[in-house]
């Protein structure tokens, strides 16, 4: 873990690390559908997913965001100076499954000086999440709001 704070100058696009693993469980996938309220049987209803064309039941894509949000913010400290500013794109090109493992590379793909605020610039951080094949689960584009460290530059 990096000990200073970064700003936004400290950032290089193409700068990357990869996060530890977690396995998705059964507990997951219920406790995901207690809080979110999504229970659509292609998660929940063993009997309905035997007849789609999976055959398994899945983890919510959402879950597959959380945790995978999770093993990003266990691999950095908290860095007072980043924020979010929004998502440009979520995707879930593959299922995962109870027992599946996954982990989360992280790289700065994009930096541009904030249109209205001197004080900040916006970083891209593409976050793609694999399973333990190797397969992509999920992909984001994080859109984050960075301190400058010099604003007048």
């Amino acid at each position: 873990m990096q000990e200073e704070d970064k700003y936004y100058e400290d950032f290089e696009v193409g700068e990357f690390y990869m996060t530890s693993g977690r396995t998705i469980t059964e507990t997951d996938i219920v406790i995901h559908a207690m809080h979110s309220g999504d229970w659509q049987p292609h998660h929940t209803n063993e009997e309905f997913a035997k007849s789609q064309p999976i055959k398994h039941r899945i983890a919510h894509g959402n879950l597959t965001f959380c945790v995978s949000t999770g093993l990003i913010f266990q691999a950095e400290k908290p860095n007072p100076n980043i924020m979010a500013y929004g998502y440009n794109k979520i995707r879930y090109p593959a299922s995962v499954y109870a027992g599946d493992t996954i982990k989360t590379e992280v790289k700065i793909t994009d930096k541009q000086p904030h249109p209205k605020h001197k004080t900040h610039g916006l970083l891209t951080q593409t976050e793609t999440t694999t399973n333990q094949r190797g397969e992509t689960v999920a992909f984001v584009e994080h859109i984050l709001y960075a301190k400058r460290r010099n604003p007048a530059e």
